[in-house]
């Protein structure tokens, strides 16, 4: 018996939650309950396409562009002077990981422009290659290269000696 739209997106979602919160929770720099918004309207679009969403080869890398876009999309809306105060984000540590290592690295994360932000996540968190995070972006090829070059090299120099003490002290 072939199951419902409906269940095959709720078994879908079910499936994808963790890793588009997970992911989510990076574009933002550690904001959970930003990462739990995304990730509900991301869910929400995809839910109202799914008849076509279903029939793509790949669905999992279709709801991570859907993700990547509704941030950059509530970046582009969003205020560029609001910023959070002072609040750790209420990540759960997991065991075996640094939660200072982790810190830092959310900060310096959080303090790269959404689109480089963007990028690095695509690229080295969700493995994506040249080409797809481009695509994900809607941005050239070229354009991901430069934003990928650029955003390391910020992140190295926030990170610069600290990350090296963080690492080795643990």
């Amino acid at each position: 018996m072939r199951q419902s739209h409906a269940d095959e997106f709720m078994d879908f979602a079910a499936g994808r939650t963790g890793h588009l919160f997970r992911s989510a929770c990076l574009l933002t720099s550690g904001d959970t309950h930003l990462a739990e918004d995304l990730v509900q309207e991301t869910l929400s679009r995809l839910y109202v396409q799914w008849g076509r969403v279903s029939r793509v080869d790949n669905p999992a890398g279709y709801a991570q562009t859907v993700l990547v876009r509704t941030f950059l999309t509530y970046r582009r809306r969003r205020s560029a002077d609001e910023r959070p105060l002072g609040e750790l984000p209420d990540i759960p540590i997991i065991a075996g990981s640094d939660p200072l290592l982790r810190l830092a690295l959310l900060q310096a994360l959080g303090q790269l422009p959404p689109k480089d932000r963007a990028v690095v996540v695509l690229r080295y968190w969700e493995d994506r290659s040249v080409e797809e995070t481009a695509d994900a972006m809607n941005a050239s090829s070229a354009a991901v290269r430069t934003r990928s070059t650029r955003a390391l090299a910020r992140l190295r120099a926030q990170l610069g000696g600290s990350l090296a003490e963080l690492v080795s002290a643990h």
